[in-house]
């Protein structure tokens, strides 16, 4: 948990100012267990149980795009690895239970240069805005269609 934790807030400290403290990701992190829920983390693990990356659904996780909700967290890899934790599923995993949540469309913020990834997967350009340091492009994904 501690390593997770650290990861997320290397990932998204400079955006959420008030989320810079390992140990309190920690204890929100420790609130995402349940299983089909918001808000709720899930983890993508190697063949041997190590813990390459986790993405999270959120009711919202910033003030200035809390309109934009549920959110999928971004994915959070593990230090020192390559890109094992892609196509791992965990994405997939948390669109169909935020489909059985009965959620509609799925938000997520990333920078310009990754959203072209997320376009790949389903995702739509829906807002730029502006988060701390960086500019960042909203995606949404309705999630009546298939999950790619």
């Amino acid at each position: 948990m501690d390593t997770l934790a650290a990861s997320h807030v290397d990932a998204f400290g400079a955006l959420l100012p008030d989320w810079t403290d390992p140990y309190q990701a920690a204890a929100e992190l420790r609130t995402h267990t349940r299983a089909c829920a918001i808000p709720s983390t899930l983890l993508a693990l190697d063949e041997v149980g190590d813990w390459l990356g986790s993405v999270s659904l959120l009711q919202e996780d910033h003030e200035h795009i809390r309109q934009y909700s549920p959110l999928a967290g971004q994915p959070v890899r593990a230090p020192v690895r390559t890109r094992p934790w892609r196509r791992r599923g965990a994405g997939r995993a948390l669109r169909g239970r935020s489909r059985r949540l009965g959620v509609g469309r799925l938000y997520l913020y990333c920078t310009a240069t990754m959203a072209g990834w997320y376009r790949t997967l389903g995702w739509r350009d829906h807002d730029t805005v502006v988060l701390g340091p960086l500019q960042v492009q909203v995606m949404a994904v309705d999630l009546d269609g298939p999950v790619r």
